[in-house]
């Protein structure tokens, strides 16, 4: 079983009304195209929308699908001071059994064949030894610290070629996906062995910020 969990938190300091504002002339915003996507996956059970956000609680009711689950999140666990940690440690709470997909409506280019996709892949690498699986965005050129190079050695080459850079990986928050065991046993939403999955640059697009906003809603009303 896979059941989706959606986090929506109240109360946005970068982006006001981040999950519903209209985003590309479109109602209900990234929550509304989040939850199409979601709906839209055959391999996705059931999806928990977690919000303190009563906008957030009213828009997802509106849904007439017995497969979306919404739980009004206690307060305390939805302030700009609350932790990733401490979300991950009510999710079995809410969710008893198989596998959770975590995803956010901030990233409104992984579609409902990119979740199909993602499933297909955790469910091959469960049989490699992997217990989990996250998607990330692969960084293959001259990346430095405040001071040094940490992709390449410049006593090597100054600047070598790109692509005999070292890559590294940046989780890009579209989708982690692990049993409901691991978030017992471990307190996370990734196993010991996680699977990176790449994805394209535009799928891995994360909306953080007020200008990710205006860039994403170029992008959307550009492909649509």
């Amino acid at each position: 079983m896979i059941t989706a969990f959606l986090p929506c938190r109240k109360g946005s300091q970068r982006i006001p009304d981040k999950n519903v504002k209209l985003f590309a002339g479109i109602k209900g915003g990234l929550l509304s195209i989040k939850l199409k996507q979601l709906l839209a996956c055959s391999k996705i059970d059931s999806i928990v929308v977690s919000s303190n956000d009563e906008r957030v609680l009213d828009f997802a009711n509106q849904f007439a699908d017995s497969r979306i689950i919404v739980d009004n999140r206690p307060d305390h666990l939805g302030s700009s001071s609350t932790t990733t940690d401490e979300l991950i440690k009510y999710v079995p709470s809410l969710i008893s059994e198989g596998h959770v997909l975590w995803t956010h409506v901030t990233s409104p280019f992984i579609n409902e064949n990119d979740y199909s996709h993602i499933i297909e892949v955790y469910s091959d690498k469960l049989k490699l030894d992997y217990d989990s699986l996250m998607t990330v965005l692969k960084l293959q050129g001259f990346i430095w610290d405040e001071s040094n190079p940490l992709s390449y050695n410049r006593s090597d080459l100054k600047w070598p070629m790109t692509q005999n850079i070292k890559p590294f990986y940046e989780v890009d928050s579209g989708v982690f996906l692990s049993s409901i065991d691991n978030y017992k046993k471990l307190d996370d939403r990734i196993g010991i062995k996680p699977f990176l999955l790449e994805q394209e640059k535009i799928k891995s697009v994360d909306i953080d910020w007020p200008d990710d906003f205006s860039f994403a809603e170029a992008l959307w009303k550009q492909k649509g």
